[in-house]
């Protein structure tokens, strides 16, 4: 890597300039830049969990792992990266920023803001489902297990975005509303709504490749989580589309109670 990139705070499009970039086993670019506190060993782990069939869609992009990303002063739209973390500049940053230069559309994800392996973890997987989406939409065959459930009010969703989008699309108005016995549904939320939780569950499906965690530590306040035999359901047809890479394995257990 060049002297320029590794001193203070550089501009992200000369981290795409000159930062080393790796292709993981399954296709997937990335680099690594500065303090960012992760294992070259752990970042690869992570990367390889996407699975190739996911990973197809993503060839265009490239995941830069740096401490810091974050807005320049002053209004400007360019993307600043620090080579360290300072309480200050984390401050200024966000979970991640996306760069397009020099035909390279970049990703650049803050580490050291995000803090835990979990949360690093978590934070890729959701940007490579919502790419996954962006490219290649939702199968046919999620719209219809995710529709189903949420016409059978099946408790809570798996986001914010997923939770507002499904109860737009069912209830227009704040109220459930039905014409000659058939529900009135707002299109464009029911949509949102699949794309949402499509990427959502790519993205809990991934993360459980690559750590162990309890579904109970994605949980949030604004809204309630998906009942976890409706997500069971929703990552099993993940898993069926997109089987798991070599050395990775998917399994669902359930939390016996006392």
């Amino acid at each position: 890597m060049a002297e320029g990139v590794h001193s203070g705070v550089v501009q992200a499009a000369q981290v795409i300039r000159e930062a080393a970039v790796r292709q993981a086993p399954n296709g997937i670019n990335y680099a690594s830049f500065g303090d960012n506190n992760f294992a070259d060993k752990d970042l690869e782990r992570m990367v390889q969990a996407v699975p190739i069939a996911i990973a197809g869609a993503l060839k265009g992009k490239t995941y830069y792992f740096v401490p810091l990303a974050m807005s320049e002063a002053r209004g400007s739209e360019a993307t600043l990266v620090s080579s360290t973390y300072t309480p200050e500049l984390g401050d200024q940053a966000i979970c991640h920023r996306n760069v397009s230069h020099d035909g390279v559309e970049g990703v650049f994800i803050s580490t050291r803001l995000l803090g835990d392996r979990f949360a690093l973890a978590f934070e890729f997987f959701i940007n490579v489902g919502h790419a996954f989406v962006d490219v290649l939409g939702v199968p046919e065959v999620f719209e219809q297990l995710a529709w189903t459930q949420a016409l059978a009010d099946v408790r809570g969703e798996t986001s914010q975005d997923a939770w507002e989008s499904r109860n737009l699309a069912i209830a227009p108005n704040g109220k459930a509303e039905k014409i000659d016995g058939k529900p009135v549904i707002d299109e464009k939320a029911k949509s949102n709504f699949l794309e949402s939780a499509f990427s959502d569950s790519l993205a809990i499906y991934q993360l459980s490749l690559s750590v162990d965690f309890d579904y109970s530590e994605l949980r949030e306040r604004e809204y309630p989580l998906l009942a976890p035999l409706a997500l069971a359901d929703r990552l099993r047809l993940v898993a069926k589309l997109f089987p798991p890479n070599p050395n990775y394995e998917f399994s669902i257990r359930y939390r016996r109670r006392a």
